[in-house]
């Protein structure tokens, strides 16, 4: 999928959009490499209706590390935004399950001082995936750029 053709170019924006997008793509490689190397944490905060757990964390890990790959480049970058977006909201009954049972991860427990925030910020994740990939530039379109 090849994004839309481009509206003019604020300077500003894509310096921000280039800083959150390399940021997004550490984080999103990181996790998926935590997830390879790892994989016992995210079974236990694996929803029950999720068929075959074991490699769908394998298969969400090397697909956060192919995502973040991905939004590094031109040609892939607006199908990652959109495709990271979608994952992060199908995760999102993980984090509910890990938040809701309490789930001690490596013999940590954490408190809603970890996943009340946690929770909270999922949409700030959706939205950054959209951002990075170049879908959307709200809420950081300048007036300018609006009146075109």
């Amino acid at each position: 999928m090849i994004a839309p053709s481009p509206s003019p170019v604020d300077p500003r924006l894509e310096r921000i959009r280039t800083v959150l997008r390399c940021l997004l793509a550490v984080i999103y490689a990181f996790v998926g490499y935590v997830h390879l190397h790892s994989p016992g944490g995210f079974l236990a905060i694996m929803p029950a209706w999720v068929p075959y757990p074991d490699r769908v964390i394998l298969i969400t890990g090397l697909c956060e590390i192919l995502g973040a790959i991905a939004l590094m480049t031109k040609r892939l970058r607006y199908l990652a935004g959109i495709m990271l977006a979608a994952y992060a909201v199908c995760v999102f009954p993980a984090n509910i399950k890990h938040a809701l049972e309490g789930i001690a991860i490596g013999h940590t427990k954490l408190g809603w001082w970890y996943h009340g925030p946690r929770l909270l910020f999922q949409p700030v994740i959706i939205w950054w995936a959209l951002f990075a990939g170049g879908i959307t530039d709200w809420p950081l379109r300048t007036r300018k750029a609006l009146n075109r």
